[in-house]
C-alpha cells in the first residue's frame, strides 16, 4: 500500500471510530462528529469546543438533511480542511 492509500485509509478508519451507534456505522450524530472535531481536528477548525460552531459545521455538512453527517458529508469537511492546510503551507 502506497503513504497516500494508507493516509486515505486512516480517515476512513478515523470516521468508523466515532460512527459508533450500534448498527449505523455510515453516519456521525452531532455529538460524535463534536468528538471527532475536537480530537482529531483541534489545530485545523478554531473553536472546535464552541457549540455554535459545531452546529454550524454539522449544518453545513448535513447536506441531505437527515440529521446526520454520512461519509460523504464528512469528506467534504476534510477536503475543506485539506484546502486550508495547503493555502496555510504555502504562507509559511
Amino acid at each position: 500500500m502506497t503513504k497516500l492509500e494508507e493516509y486515505l485509509e486512516g480517515i476512513i478508519n478515523i470516521f468508523h471510530q466515532y460512527s459508533v451507534r450500534v448498527g449505523d456505522f455510515d453516519t456521525l450524530s452531532k455529538g460524535e462528529l463534536k468528538q471527532l472535531i475536537t480530537k482529531e481536528l483541534a489545530n485545523s477548525i478554531k473553536n472546535t469546543k464552541d457549540q455554535p460552531t459545531i452546529d454550524k459545521i454539522f449544518q453545513e455538512l448535513d447536506s441531505d438533511r437527515d440529521g446526520q453527517v454520512n461519509f460523504n458529508e464528512f469528506v467534504s469537511l476534510v477536503a475543506q480542511v485539506l484546502k486550508t492546510a495547503h493555502i496555510n503551507i504555502h504562507k509559511e
